[in-house]
């Protein structure tokens, strides 16, 4: 059945030998609708960020760009401002009617750290094409914090498509009218489902954080591990706006809580490029049961991970910064987001990357 593939279907394909990896498949990289990918024992610091191109494969253009290469196995430190390539302990041999879309996750995302999937022949990042055989190359680089990364850890995903699995607006709002996919307030359809920004908490007037420039390095294996103030600033409005700085790095958060059923999976994607100085980052997808009741959820945020770019620009409460892609599951998962699973976001408001205590700096 055409959709995107859930857990069992990935299993499947693993079992199958279209999904390869250099070592066993580790617990929990299976997610609801997506796979988990893995970093190798290598890495490569590269002079500039590049595509193969339709003619060459990754390691051809990497002789080309190689600065030096180093060690993951027992860690090292990726600093911030600098590209580096990694080759990815999983490859692919896809079949012709399965194609892939990879992104960072959302820990990756919520810390400013730039990681986008590469492949052989590749002319755009984070996309594999139907039928792809090759190996799998991740691309970091750190914007806000330098950090300290190794072999194993997994820093992007990838889901798998099979067929046009976009929901048009009018199949959209009869999924909202079978069950609802925002809160209170009218659902916003056009294009997907349009989301803003809350710039008006219901107490206090936190409203976000923006990260410090000059700040220690963050190890992407430590868990609620580093004090909000130390990386952070908050940020504070009364008035319903805030002006964004040009080149600060922002975590807000959206209005909407939102639902995602559970034959359903959904993208994140910006709204337009045109309404302002700034770009909604995004860690990508959205699976099955986030946010939606029967998987514990009471509908959820989307957290925003904002850039200004050219001009300081006021944003203001309820605009419109982004929408979300819903797409149709070729199966319900047998396991949900939230349930059963280890799902850090579930039910989350306005909330950092899991790697700091956020009972500090508030």
């Amino acid at each position: 059945m055409p959709g995107v593939q859930a857990s069992q279907q990935i299993e499947a394909l693993i079992a199958g030998g279209a999904i390869r990896a250099a070592r066993p498949v580790a617990p929990g990289q299976v997610q609801p609708a997506s796979l988990d990918l893995r970093l190798g024992a290598r890495a490569y610091r590269v002079r500039a960020s590049f595509l193969a191109g339709r003619e060459r494969s990754v390691a051809e253009r990497l002789a080309d760009f190689t600065m030096h290469e180093f060690d993951l196995s027992g860690g090292a430190v990726l600093e911030k401002g600098c590209v580096y390539l990694v080759p990815l302990l999983e490859s692919l041999d896809l079949p012709d009617h399965l194609s892939g879309a990879a992104s960072a996750k959302s820990s990756i995302g919520r810390l400013d750290l730039l990681t986008r999937v590469l492949t052989d022949r590749g002319t755009e990042f984070d996309r594999i094409p139907p039928g792809y055989s090759g190996p799998l190359w991740a691309e970091i680089c750190p914007r806000s914090f330098s950090v300290l990364a190794a072999e194993g850890q997994m820093l992007t995903q990838v889901i798998f498509r099979d067929g046009d699995t976009r929901l048009s607006d009018d199949a959209l709002r009869a999924l909202h009218d079978e069950t609802p996919l925002v809160g209170a307030g009218p659902a916003r359809i056009d294009g997907g489902l349009g989301f803003s920004v809350d710039l008006a908490p219901a107490r206090g007037d936190l409203v976000g954080y923006r990260a410090k420039p000059h700040t220690g390095i963050v190890d992407l294996a430590r868990v609620s591990h580093y004090p909000v103030q130390d990386y952070w600033e908050e940020v504070r409005s009364q008035s319903g706006h805030i002006i964004l700085d040009p080149g600060a790095f922002y975590i807000l958060v959206s209005r909407e809580a939102i639902a995602i059923p559970p034959g359903h999976a959904a993208e994140m994607a910006p709204y337009l490029a045109m309404v302002g100085e700034f770009r909604v980052h995004y860690a990508g997808f959205f699976d099955p049961g986030f946010g939606w009741a029967g998987a514990g959820g009471t509908g959820s945020r989307g957290v925003l991970e904002v850039r200004c770019h050219e001009a300081p620009f006021v944003l203001e409460h309820g605009q419109v910064v982004g929408r979300l892609i819903y797409e149709r599951m070729a199966e319900v998962p047998a396991a949900l987001y939230g349930t059963g699973i280890a799902s850090n976001y579930q039910g989350q408001g306005l909330k950092l990357s899991k790697h700091f205590r956020m009972d500090e700096g508030r």
